[in-house]
């Protein structure tokens, strides 16, 4: 959806987008754990969670699922037409609500929650990204993300 930061307003508590189905690879999980360093068995020892496991293989990690907003945001190219760059400002919500076998599709329903000027240049967005898990009821994650975007004055 193309919008700017004077439209932006107008568009809040609307899904701006749906993201394309995306799946997470055992390879996305095990390089996720080295990065985090959490190398728990659930998601990286295949054999044991298909063994011990109550989920019949290896999960995703939570905090894998909730990254996932940079990407599915680029993806969507959901940056205001007329902001030069932005900068992750933080999570203020962010809830796992369903384990997520590797190997399952997953994609972002994105609704724009909040989107104030912080200054002359700069602008505070708000976004809910429900992530859903192909096959689920429930969402795997719910997560309130907050982004500052900043425009360029001489443009």
């Amino acid at each position: 959806m193309d919008f700017t930061t004077r439209t932006a307003p107008d568009l809040i508590g609307r899904e701006l987008a749906v993201s394309d189905w995306l799946t997470l690879t055992q390879d996305m999980v095990d390089k996720f754990a080295d990065a985090t360093k959490d190398p728990d068995w659930m998601h990286v020892d295949v054999a044991r969670s298909e063994r011990e496991s109550p989920y019949g293989g290896t999960i995703v990690q939570g905090f894998l699922n909730m990254s996932l907003v940079i990407h599915f945001t680029h993806t969507l190219k959901l940056q205001p037409a007329d902001t030069v760059y932005g900068l992750n400002y933080g999570i203020d919500r962010a809830r796992f609500l369903t384990p997520v076998r590797t190997g399952t599709r997953v994609r972002d329903h994105i609704v724009l929650t909040d989107f104030a000027a912080r200054g002359e240049d700069r602008f505070l967005m708000k976004s809910t990204h429900t992530i859903e898990a192909e096959g689920e009821e429930k969402p795997a994650a719910v997560v309130d993300w907050l982004a500052l975007w900043f425009r360029d004055l001489d443009s």
